[in-house]
């Protein structure tokens, strides 16, 4: 391996990489975590809950909700009733991903909150932890997940697993053990234990059904319980991202594991720091081209004008995004319309936006935006940036005979142009009263969320976050 710079903390020549990153997780402490990186994982925060709000009177999350066995003291945000730790983290991760309106990465693509923030909130709850604990396990799983995403990017979609489902149970188990102050060891089991946890296959895809929306709780769950199981001293492989078996030979076989960027600076350098907030409620790499479909919007094109669109795009957004195409022209739902790349476009021309109520399952069988998607094809571009950035370029071929050529050059919400917190704020609002949430309730909440840091202890949450204080 290459040499890296890493924090001078517990590590010895023989230590494998899990146990490497163990000692870094084991050991940090509030003081050590950057100010941009606080400000991240607050405003993560405060935008997954905004998200369980919105989800919470959805088909999906009351159905998930009935048939979860186990009561307990633990939140499900949104909902009157409480789970045991398990469960509160599977509809938390659940509704964060449910509307596909969650954080994100630009490189190599992967939410990172749905999976960890839950965790860290499930944990503290269930055994009473500061809110400062809490916090730094969420700082401490953002970071996970950002890290483990570098070592084979692209290879476990390539495998045909969902890198939220699998990667997201070891950054759930990074949260879970450090908001629960596991040691090296015990932290070094979590991994060992959340490996043979992971799950997630891309078969979602297909029919646009709900799976996708269950990975991201599945792992927040799975992570919990595998650092409580490792807190008993349970014997699990220190060997588990680099030993012969390893989770990536099992999820990324086609991939040379590269270790170099996972361990490079850690404790210096937070590459969860560059956290993408999402502006519309679809598929990721879809935002630059609904930009461009605004703009066109406001340029004053009509409808009736737009003989045929071509978008140059990136051969990796093509199976997901726009093949099968005559699929991707009439997504047979709301939920499949969000990984539509025509039906995004057609629909944010026609209202200008992209968010919640663009895709019910009503739109979706809306004749005149189906017109428009029909019209909406592509060509690959060898030159496109994806994965490194994120753009979009449409070329509308007018029935006048003219021609408009639109460019987004970079996805809002990333690095080049980011939210700001007044946005973010916003979108949390938004989402809430979505959710029927009236603003004294909403604000509470976020009063809560913005100083989690300083609470005592997590006694007040269920009090704000929970449907029965409305």
């Amino acid at each position: 391996m290459r040499g890296f710079q890493a924090f001078s903390g517990e590590i010895t020549m023989h230590d494998t990489v899990t146990e490497k990153f163990s000692s870094w997780l084991s050991s940090f402490q509030i003081s050590d975590v950057s100010t941009r990186m606080k400000e991240v994982a607050i405003l993560d925060l405060v935008d997954a809950a905004g998200l369980c709000v919105a989800a919470a009177p959805e088909v999906y999350a009351k159905q998930l909700i009935s048939s979860w066995d186990n009561d307990g003291t633990c939140t499900a945000i949104g909902h009157a009733r409480t789970l045991d730790a398990a469960g509160a983290a599977l509809l938390n991760g659940v509704g964060t991903h449910g509307e596909d309106f969650d954080d994100t990465l630009e490189g190599a693509p992967i939410r990172v909150g749905a999976m960890t923030i839950p965790a860290a909130l499930a944990v503290g709850e269930r055994f009473n932890l500061s809110g400062e604990r809490v916090f730094l396990g969420i700082c401490a799983g953002l970071e996970a997940v950002c890290r483990i995403n570098t070592v084979a990017p692209g290879h476990i979609h390539k495998a045909g697993f969902h890198p939220v489902g699998v990667i997201g149970a070891l950054g759930a188990a990074a949260a879970s053990s450090v908001t629960l102050g596991l040691n090296k060891a015990q932290t070094t089991a979590a991994f060992g234990i959340a490996g043979s946890l992971s799950s997630g296959i891309l078969e979602y895809l297909t029919e646009g059904s709900w799976t996708k929306r269950l990975h991201p709780g599945w792992a927040a769950q799975s992570g919990i319980k595998a650092a409580i199981i490792a807190k008993s001293g349970f014997f699990a492989p220190r060997t588990v991202l680099d030993g012969p078996n390893s989770f990536f030979r099992a999820f990324a076989p086609t991939s040379e594991p590269d270790f170099f960027d996972m361990l490079d600076g850690i404790g210096s350098k937070w590459l969860a720091e560059d956290i993408v907030f999402k502006p519309y409620a679809c598929g990721t790499m879809i935002h630059p081209y609904i930009d461009c479909m605004i703009e066109l919007r406001r340029r004053g094109t009509k409808v009736d004008q737009i003989k045929r669109i071509r978008c140059k795009t990136g051969e990796g957004l093509v199976h997901r995004l726009w093949e099968p195409l005559a699929a991707k022209h009439a997504p047979p739902s709301g939920y499949a319309a969000k990984f539509s790349m025509p039906f995004c476009m057609a629909v944010s021309f026609f209202d200008g936006d992209a968010g919640l109520n663009q895709f019910s399952d009503q739109r979706v069988g809306d004749p005149d935006v189906l017109g428009l998607a029909e019209r909406i094809s592509y060509e690959i571009d060898p030159d496109n940036e994806y994965p490194q950035n994120y753009t979009g370029h449409i070329k509308v071929e007018l029935s006048s005979g003219g021609c408009i050529e639109i460019d987004q050059p970079h996805m809002r919400g990333g690095k080049r142009e980011p939210l700001t917190e007044k946005q973010i704020t916003e979108k949390f609002a938004n989402n809430c009263v979505h959710g029927g949430w009236k603003r004294d309730k909403y604000e509470a909440l976020l009063e809560f969320l913005m100083n989690i840091a300083s609470r005592q202890d997590m006694a007040g949450f269920g009090r704000v976050a929970s449907a029965t204080s409305n």
